[in-house]
């Protein structure tokens, strides 16, 4: 490179070192221009340090540049000198900064386009050019797999005590099993080990590549070796686009963006092709909202004709260094002597998508890891690592004690033994210390820690991974996406998991927005039906049963009652309205109704675009926008065009269509401040009109009859509370009943919800399993309340004739007679539309108030040349434009109210009731505002209609005051549901004071759930980080389905990630990915469980039988003198784990199922066995060691008093008895471990015990005929010609394991008989025909639907009919055993197919349990 060349790359870091304090610092700190005189002189800062933090002006439009100055290269030399002091004071900086804030800093970045630039631009931070564009979402690179795997095998308490072991045995004169047989099988094993992660982290890489060689097209040409990834900024052919890799875009490049692509890099926005000037940007990947936002370039970039001029001009970008704030940016642009400053809507993000725009270009400011989404994410996963681990390591540290304790017994026999020894001439001169006899017991006792025991877990656990994925019903048919894992090393955390967090948007929701319902003068009109009312046509079509009782489904079972048997209460649909306004065009509602549709179809900020086929597409900001847009197409009105200033619409009437044209003179934009949007229209009949739209809370307050509008809302929320407070007082006395049941049970119960199986055990199993699934058929919630309140208010109020109201009158005829009852009063309209709006919003819609008035000419003209002067201000210029709106938006008049909802995934409210029954805690971390989020939290059953909110935010006082009195209460009152709201400028601030973030994570821990909005990555990740470090035992799970997730799915200890719209960044990054969020419930409560349990009694049975077997190698020692002389033969002893007892274990942690899926998704209480770690314990395992021990004295003494010492038998040698000893052990291990432990039996069991037991005799008959040493065991020919043709041999070993067995079965029976657990309970229910019909039927999805204020119930006929069906039953004469009559029920399965189920009554069965099973 020239002299020249580097001249320019110093003076290009030293520069921005002489920008203007005010234009680089961020916005934590204070400005230090505010603390000097006024003065035109420009200001300077030292080169070297900078350590005042500055604030930028941001509302400052000119900032003066700095001259060139001579001065500059000193500053460079004093700036090189001091980087380290530098380096060093701004990372002690970033460990002050609080969290969510970004990181102050005094320098920042200059960016130049020049097109004469070969050279990278540096970074003056580090003196190196800035990163390339790449990204790494692995654990793991080249230089730190090694050390940090070795690190992780050897934190495995079992490898690190075999490499001591090995390490010993290594040492010559020690071992008397050879020098290398630990080291040798370790390093294979540990081996086998990394490879596997080896692997999964590979795969990791290469969803990395799939990234970073995606392509994007940039100005000039990626030159340089693509190794050292030197790319240029400006090739000499820099007018030319050319096609480069996302890796090889650098700090400075010019990028060009087409629709619908994804943005590559942190850009500053340059240019944008379209009238508009504005790019639209989906930023569902970066921080979970659905709308999509408008992106600006600054003013004076209009007055370059190209992209390629301005790469000409030498524009100059300031901006300030990376950080993790999503939500704010710092920065300025220069141009020809003016600076105008840069702020959030003039920057793209990477993880956006460009929506809406044809074209749009960019100049890349961070890249790689420096990008905003990458800063949020961790960097260095952690490498995760089951819980169960720790409790298998405490288990290792107890056996090697054990091990050491009973040398050390050994040794001191030995001692007392040595005397002896002088007896026998031939050893009387042979002298052994202590210490090498105490080594080689160590050696020799060393494997009742097997070595193969992390080697076969991890076959364990790959197999379980093939049958998750191989599960059809955790298959989505639509996207035709499995379920996939990428690790196997957290299987069984599954299974344990306590705590649920989940993202909103893709997750829960489906990305989509369904205009739902509207109310006009006072009348509810329903548009599309919803999830939970076409769940209810669909079971009412095909006579489903449904047993979900909840306090919505009886308000709308009522309904449907008292309209069958009254006739008042009617459900309005759009399309009866459409049909009135065409009956009767002149009546009040027509015209209240036109005006409203009018309102939808004015009101927006959404572009029209014609198709070549003729239809209209809409393309919107908001998905709320379109789907309220597509409601007015649907109601006929439909916009056609929008150019500047004006609308048109086309409208449908009985004869023809019109059309229309609407001029806009302003639109006032919503904020989230305002929570509002404005348009002023020119009605073609020449008036002006204001239409609003905006939130409940704002509108009513701009209403001309604001007062009136306000004591109407008082009263419904009145309403609202008396209802909520009386729901949850049902629900608190219920919720006593069962615990109280509980209590006196004194044992395990299902879950507080459920009653426990305890109090059922007085009376015989059919009976018990009646009551209990007559308490599943009725869901707690479901309360006396609906006495007081038979059904929602709205829904009757508007049915109610107004003596003093005028009414419209129409002929029976028409069709639409039900819609003559309208209330025209406006405190009748009030109270209509305020009840609806609060039933919409406890059903979990989003709702909008609409308003307008008609404006003067006069007062027109005054108010704009006011908004005029606000919009031109360059001082405040956005409260003063709010002011100006204020004055235009009052005295509005109420059109009515929309309600759309934010579709959830199928099956998403009952795989979280599922969840919630299963006594995890679902937290919900989004992007979205706090009104949305609650929203989703009500339609998706996180929130209850009378769950109590708790709303932390900091605008509303002192934090600490807000926190404390909420945790009081949560420890000292009873609540029936509470749920902490938190924003994410809350959390921020939380976060800050460290004693107060402790009592908010006790609040959030105290809770039943906690929702998060407008949380940033680095939030979310930092939730479930407090969660995981301080809630002692508590497994945290986190889900999503965006570049947002990511750094929470790293960080909990389990990631799942779903493979939905806003792509695969989540997916590829998670330990598994599911297509649905419903799968979860099926991932977690079968085979989560399925594989905690089959883990631990893979576990268990390995140290049991290690136990049975070596601890008679120690009980031996005693008659052979404690020498450490082998029971067993050397070739058999070494081949014990590997050839004849791998399988039965592996097996069992393979294909054991303790219970059926159906019954685990009917009963998620049982899912509470891994939570409690009821399946791996200290005092389990010790219970499991004391079996062993008993049996091993057993089979010992058996062994030796049946036949060592038998006078009778022409062969009880050493071999002979080692060999009985040996077999019993392995049929004692192999039927124990595939029968009496095993409870789903199956072709397998006889495989694996045909190929242990059959290998183990075959291995005898192989080894007798090919032993050559029979020195110190006699093998050869033994099974033969000796011990194997003794009929004692055969009929001591046949008494060994029975006597074993009946040790076995004695023991099982106590167990089941004194203190039976809840599996045990269900076993027996699956075995009883009707109640395990019954299960079934409670585990489908349909059927397990909790929607708490979903308008979902059964109607009157069916209650009927299922009565009648019952008495029938009860009516028919009993029969013998074998007759029983066989009841059909047609029902749909979960994909909609109709199958048949048959139930076979039994005639055991009393009338009690019989009613207890058919009636709802």
């Amino acid at each position: 490179m020239s002299a020249r060349t580097w001249s320019q790359a110093y003076s290009h870091e030293s520069v921005e070192s002489t920008t203007p304090a005010s234009a680089m610092s961020t916005p934590n700190s204070v400005s230090a221009a505010s603390t000097s005189k006024k003065s035109t002189a420009t200001v300077r800062v030292s080169p070297i340090l900078n350590l005042d933090g500055a604030e930028p002006s941001a509302t400052q439009p000119h900032i003066k540049a700095v001259s060139p100055d001579p001065r500059v290269d000193a500053g460079v030399w004093v700036a090189k000198k001091f980087s380290p002091l530098q380096s060093k004071l701004r990372s002690c900086r970033s460990l002050l900064q609080p969290k969510g804030q970004s990181p102050i800093s005094g320098s920042g970045r200059r960016i130049v386009l020049d097109r004469a630039r070969r050279a990278l631009l540096h970074d003056p931070r580090t003196g190196h050019p800035y990163i390339d564009n790449s990204i790494r979402s692995s654990k793991y690179t080249l230089w730190t797999f090694l050390p940090r795997q070795i690190w992780y095998q050897f934190s495995k308490l079992a490898n690190a005590y075999f490499l001591c072991v090995s390490i010993l045995q290594m040492i010559p004169g020690l071992s008397t099993t050879g020098s290398y047989t630990t080291i040798v099988p370790l390093l294979i094993f540990v081996s086998i080990s990394m490879a596997k992660e080896l692997w999964e982290d590979l795969r990791r890489h290469r969803l990395d590549e799939v990234e970073n060689f995606s392509t994007a097209r940039i100005i000039g040409k990626a030159i340089g070796s693509p190794h050292s990834a030197a790319v240029a900024m400006l090739s000499s052919e820099a007018s030319t686009w050319n096609s480069v890799q996302w890796k090889d875009i650098r700090v400075g490049n010019i990028v060009h963006l087409l629709r619908n692509e994804p943005i590559p890099a942190d850009l500053v926005l340059l240019h944008v092709e379209g009238s508009q000037d504005t790019a639209f940007v989906e930023t569902m990947a970066l921080d979970g909202e659905t709308n999509l936002k408008g992106k600006v370039c600054l003013p004076f970039l209009s007055q370059y004709g190209s992209v390629d001029q301005m790469a000409s001009s030498s524009l100059e970008v300031f901006v300030e260094e990376p950080n993790l704030d999503l939500y704010s940016f710092s920065g300025n642009m220069t141009a020809s002597g003016e600076t105008l400053p840069l702020t959030n809507e003039h920057v793209i993000y990477r993880g956006s998508v460009l929506r809406n725009t044809s074209e749009a270009f960019g100049m890349v400011v961070y890249s790689g890891e420096d990008c905003k989404i990458r800063m949020n994410a961790t960097k260095n996963p952690r490498i995760k690592a089951p819980a169960l681990q720790d409790e298998v390591n405490k288990v290792v540290v107890l056996i090697v004690l054990f091990v050491m304790t009973l040398s050390i017994a050994l040794t001191i026999s030995y001692s007392i033994m040595k005397p002896k020894e002088r007896m026998a001439f031939y050893i009387a001169t042979a002298s052994v210390s202590g210490f090498p006899i105490f080594i080689s017991f160590v050696i020799l006792l060393n494997t009742m820690i097997p070595l193969s025991l992390y080697v076969s877990l991890e076959i364990v656990k790959l197999c379980q991974v093939f049958f998750m994925t191989s599960d059809i019903h955790m298959y989505d048919e639509s996207s035709k996406t499995p379920m996939e894992a990428r690790t196997s090393t957290i299987n069984e955390e599954l299974g344990q998991v306590s705590y649920i967090f989940s993202d909103k948007t893709g997750t829960l929701t489906n990305n989509s927005m369904l205009f739902r319902r509207m109310s006009v003068a006072g009348i509810v009109f329903t548009h599309h039906a919803s999830t939970q009312q076409l769940r209810r046509g669909k079971q009412s079509q095909e006579k489903l049963p449904t047993y979900a009782v909840t306090p919505s489904s009886m308000r709308s079972s009522f309904a449907n009652t008292t309209s069958a048997r009254d006739g008042d209460s009617v459900e309005h649909t759009t399309g009866d309205l459409l049909q009135y306004s065409q009956d009767h065009p002149d009546l009040p509602l027509t015209q209240a109704g036109k005006a409203f549709i009018l309102s939808i179809a004015l009101c927006h900020t959404c572009m029209p675009e014609v198709k070549p086929d003729g239809t209209v597409d809409f393309q919107a900001t908001s998905p709320d926008e379109l789907a309220l847009l597509e409601a007015a197409k649907d109601l006929g009105y439909l916009l056609t065009n929008k150019q500047a200033g004006t609308l048109t619409i086309k409208t449908s009437s009985r004869d023809a269509f019109v059309i229309e044209e609407y001029q806009i003179l302003h639109v006032i934009e919503f904020t989230s401040d305002r929570k509002r949007m404005s348009v002023i229209v020119r009605m073609p009949d020449g008036r002006i009109s204001l239409f609003c739209k905006g939130a409940d809370s704002t509108i009513k307050n701009l209403l001309r009859l604001s007062d009136l509008a306000m004591q109407k809302d008082r009263d419904v929320e009145r309403r609202a509370q008396v209802r909520q407070s009386i729901e949850a007082e049902n629900y608190v006395k219920r919720m006593s009943t069962y615990n109280a049941r509980k209590a006196l049970s004194g044992h395990s119960s299902l879950g507080n919800a459920r009653l426990s199986m305890s109090d059922l055990r007085t009376v015989d199993t059919q009976d018990s399993s009646a009551k209990w699934l007559a308490d599943e058929d009725m869901e707690i919630l479901a309360s006396p309340v609906e006495a007081e309140f038979p059904l929602r208010f709205s829904y009757q109020i508007h049915h109610r004739l107004q003596p003093s109201s005028p009414v419209a009158q129409e002929s029976p005829e028409s069709g639409t007679a039900h819609l003559k009852h309208i209330a025209l009063d406006d405190a009748t309209l009030f109270e209509n539309c305020f009840q609806h709006i609060n039933d919409f919003a406890t059903d979990g819609l989003r709702t909008l108030l609409y308003a307008n008035r008609y404006i003067s000419e006069n007062e027109y003209s005054s108010w704009s040349m006011i908004y005029k002067d606000a919009s031109s201000s360059l001082e405040n210029r956005q409260d003063k434009m709010e002011a100006a709106a204020i004055l235009i938006e009052r005295n509005l008049e109420l059109l009515g109210a929309t309600a759309i909802e934010d579709k959830l995934q199928d099956g998403v409210p009952c795989a979280i009731e599922r969840l919630r029954r299963a006594n995890i805690k679902l937290w919900m971390l989004t992007g979205d505002k706090r009104e949305t989020a609650i929203n989703i939290g009500r339609s998706c059953n996180l929130i209850q209609d009378f769950s109590e909110i708790m709303v932390l935010d900091h605008e509303l006082g002192d934090l600490t005051q807000q926190i404390h009195p909420q945790s009081w209460k949560m420890t000292h009152v009873e609540v029936a549901h509470s749920v902490v709201v938190v924003d994410g400028q809350t959390l921020s601030m939380i976060e800050a004071d460290e004693t107060l973030y402790a009592s908010f994570v006790e609040l959030a821990v105290s809770v039943d759930s906690v929702v998060c909005c407008r949380a940033s990555p680095s939030q979310k990740a930092s939730l479930v980080r407090s969660i995981r470090r301080h809630v002692n035992g508590a497994i945290t799970l986190a889900i999503g389905d965006g570049s947002n997730d990511i750094a929470m799915i790293q960080e909990a200890h389990v990631g799942i990630g779903i493979t939905g719209k806003e792509g695969l960044q989540a997916a590829r990054t998670s330990d598994y990915s599911i297509a649905q969020f419903r799968f979860l419930a099926r991932l977690l409560l079968v085979h989560g469980r399925w594989n905690y349990i089959r883990i631990c009694k893979y576990t268990l049975g390995t140290f049991w039988k290690e136990t049975l077997f070596y601890f008679i190698q120690a009980l031996y020692q005693r008659y052979n003198g404690y020498t450490g002389t082998s029971l067993y033969e050397s070739w058999s002893l070494a081949m014990f784990n590997t050839l004849f007892t791998s399988l039965p274990v592996i097996f069992m942690g393979i294909f054991e199922q303790d219970l059926k899926p159906e019954t685990l998704l009917a009963a998620p209480e049982l899912y509470n066995l891994g939570q409690l770690k009821r399946g791996f314990s200290l005092k389990i395992y010790l219970h499991w060691v004391a079996m062993a021990l008993a049996e091993a004295i057993a089979v010992f003494f058996l062994m030796l008093g049946l036949y060592g010492q038998a006078t009778f038998t022409n062969d009880n040698g050493l071999f002979s008895m080692g060999e009985l000893a040996f077999t019993a052990c392995v049929v004692i291990i192999v039927t124990k471990l595939q029968y009496w432990e095993l409870q789903n039996k199956t072709l397998t069991c006889v495989i694996a015990m045909l190929l242990s037991i059959g290998g183990w005799f075959l291995w005898n008959v192989i080894l007798g005929a090919t032993y050559s040493n029979n020195t110190i065991y006699n093998v050869k020919g033994g099974l033969f010609t000796r011990w194997g043709r003794s009929a004692l041999w055969w009929l001591c070993l046949i008494l060994i394991v029975v006597t074993i067995w009946t040790f076995e079965l004695m023991m099982k029976m106590a167990k089941v008989a004194w203190r039976p657990s809840d599996v045990d309970e269900f076993q027996q229910l699956e075995k009883d025909k009707v109640c395990w019909e019954r299960i079934k039927l409670a585990a489908r999805d349909d059927a397990m639907v909790h929607d708490m204020g979903a308008e979902a119930g059964i109607a009157s006929a069916e209650h009927a009919k299922r009565e009648r069906e019952v008495q029938e039953l009860l009516a028919r004469p009993r029969v013998m055993d074998g007759e029983a009559e066989g009841l059909r029920r047609r029902h749909s399965a979960h994909d909609g197919a109709e199958e048949v189920i048959e139930l076979d009554e039994l005639v055991t069965h009393t009338r009690k349990s019989a009613a207890a099973v058919l009636s709802m």
